[in-house]
């Protein structure tokens, strides 16, 4: 595993300031926000796995907290904020205007990945910046609480559901055909044979893991399989493909 300093960053949005764990290994050459699921935080631990996967396969990783301390405390007692997918969207996207300002990813083209809730707020997100988010990737995501927003998406999206967690794989089904209304370059389901919504059946995870490094390898234009010397053997294969905006 590559051992990489973490830095301490803070988001700045209207209603206060989130605080998040910036990670970028020396041949990096794109970045992935995180968008955690519901009661959970930047410190999630399935979070946590799949940014240092990330990080060894030579990418950047923002986790960020949604909330800021006090609404986290707020929500604890109440569970309201969680669910406000508007409210979580709108904090991932000074996150992803702030990642284009800092010295350390400025030019670096933007992955989302969300969980649980978080991935319907990351699509939200991609959908109002569609020049800075190039892909998109949910683990066992909720991307129908999107809405019809979800059709306004750009970025090509892969959406990771566990075999065994029927419920959320059909909603999952169902936001795919949201995303698809308008021809789009790439929208894919991968099931997880045998996993439960959590992924924590011996080997899940770790699929998870593989699957979004390679989608990100594919559309961010960069990352490696593994760290292979002092530039990471990066390479960069073709600019991805988008979606033409819709015709008004």
């Amino acid at each position: 595993m590559v051992q990489v300093a973490t830095e301490p960053v803070i988001v700045k949005t209207p209603k206060g300031n989130l605080e998040g764990d910036l990670v970028v290994p020396p041949p990096a050459r794109a970045v992935v926000l995180f968008a955690h699921g519901s009661g959970s935080s930047r410190h999630s631990p399935r979070n946590r796995a799949v940014a240092e996967s990330l990080q060894d396969r030579g990418f950047g990783t923002l986790l960020l907290d949604l909330l800021t301390p006090e609404e986290a405390k707020f929500d604890q007692r109440t569970h309201e904020l969680r669910f406000d997918i508007d409210l979580l969207a709108e904090r991932l996207v000074p996150a992803i205007d702030q990642l284009a300002e800092w010295s350390a990813t400025r030019k670096m083209p933007v992955g989302l990945f969300g969980a649980s809730t978080g991935a319907a707020a990351a699509l939200k997100a991609a959908a109002r910046r569609p020049d800075r988010v190039a892909a998109v990737v949910s683990r066992g995501g909720r991307p129908d609480l999107g809405g019809e927003g979800l059709a306004s998406v750009q970025a090509p999206t892969l959406l990771i559901v566990g075999g065994d967690d029927r419920e959320v794989l059909n909603l999952n089904r169902q936001a795919a055909e949201l995303l698809t209304s308008l021809p789009l370059t790439d929208v894919k389901i991968e099931i997880v044979p045998h996993a439960g919504h959590l992924f924590e059946e011996p080997g899940a995870l770790e699929r998870v893991e593989e699957l979004a490094a390679e989608w990100f390898r594919t559309y961010l234009g960069a990352g490696v399989e593994r760290w292979t010397g002092p530039d990471g053997g990066h390479w960069k294969p073709p600019e991805p493909r988008r979606r033409p905006p819709p015709i008004a």
